[in-house]
């Protein structure tokens, strides 16, 4: 497959990247040129900026378009009128965020997406970037008139992920001591390693498969005792982890997913149970969780020592928790 990326030199990019070359398909990247320019020196890289640069393409053609940082409508719907004549199948990273209430379990892909009363509207936030991306979606079904595939990627996990959502948990328990660890051992999470991901991404490309697909994983969401279990054997700490109730995190204002990477209260427990029925129907594939936290970590700890975390409990908010904590528990 002639294969043109659009970004591909960060995180999923790179796993793309990584994934079509060792199955033999030929790479053409676009993107600015900022971002680890170095990276790939014999791959074909056209230099460009998406919004409005779109003519350094040309009158290429390509067999696919794996669209890896489509965040606005407008921007997605040039890429993919320009691209449409020039492609014959576009891929969109897309995201589960575009569901307008994941707080049930069993989200699935016919389930009603976020709106904006101002589709106009181009300032990502919190409330903004789900409604935003499924626009982008339907911008790219409209262009290719059908022929696009939406990749709705759960919490993407493993080497180079700069988010720390879950890179916190590996790094955190090889520390050893006494972790915090929210609600109980049995509380469920899902995530997807980035390059089952990439390879799923690629498979369903070649396919061209079209419309809507979650991807995270496991088969059932993995226990997060499992998860923290399988960090420490990586890992040969000596961690220990004190199970803190939820009523006790939410009264300590606690933030869901950035604090404590992974947890979300009950009250949003679909976020953590997302259906993907239909993407293990279409083949998706999951590597042993030891090994993504075994690379995560390995990629992790090669970072600069000062380097400052985007996600997880400071030391010290940790332990005024874990003080806080036992203080009520011997009350």
């Amino acid at each position: 497959m002639n294969l043109l990326i659009i970004g591909g030199t960060r995180f999923l990019g790179r796993a793309l990247v990584d994934e079509a070359r060792a199955a033999g398909h030929t790479v053409t990247l676009f993107n600015r040129g900022l971002s680890n320019p170095d990276l790939y020196p014999d791959v074909e890289q056209i230099h460009g900026d998406r919004d409005g640069g779109l003519a350094a393409l040309g009158d290429r053609r390509w067999d696919a378009v794996i669209d890896t940082c489509g965040y606005m409508p407008r921007i997605v719907r040039a890429a993919a009128g320009y691209l449409a004549p020039r492609v014959d199948h576009y891929t969109f990273i897309s995201t589960m965020s575009v569901y307008a209430d994941p707080s049930q379990p069993g989200t699935d892909e016919s389930s009603a997406v976020g709106t904006l009363a101002d589709e106009s509207v181009e300032e990502i936030t919190g409330e903004t970037y789900g409604p935003l991306k499924a626009l982008c979606e339907q911008a790219a079904t409209e262009g290719m008139g059908g022929r696009a595939l939406h990749v709705r990627a759960g919490l993407i996990v493993g080497p180079y992920d700069q988010s720390d959502r879950f890179t916190y948990w590996p790094v955190h328990v090889a520390r050893g001591g006494r972790v915090l660890a929210p609600g109980t051992p049995d509380y469920g999470v899902q995530f997807v390693d980035v390059r089952d991901l990439a390879q799923w991404t690629l498979q369903a490309t070649t396919r061209r498969l079209t419309g809507p697909y979650n991807v995270a994983g496991p088969r059932v969401p993995l226990p997060l005792g499992d998860l923290l279990n399988t960090c420490r054997q990586v890992s040969g700490s000596d961690a220990t982890f004190t199970w803190v109730g939820e009523d006790f995190l939410v009264a300590q204002q606690v933030e869901p997913y950035t604090e404590i990477p992974l947890w979300v209260p009950a009250e949003y427990g679909g976020f953590n149970a997302f259906s993907i029925d239909k993407t293990l129907a279409a083949g998706l594939a999951f590597r042993p969780a030891a090994e993504t936290v075994r690379d995560t970590l390995a990629w992790a700890t090669s970072r600069p020592a000062d380097y400052v975390w985007r996600n997880g409990l400071s030391a010290e908010r940790e332990q005024a928790l874990l003080e806080e904590w036992d203080r009520q528990q011997a009350g």
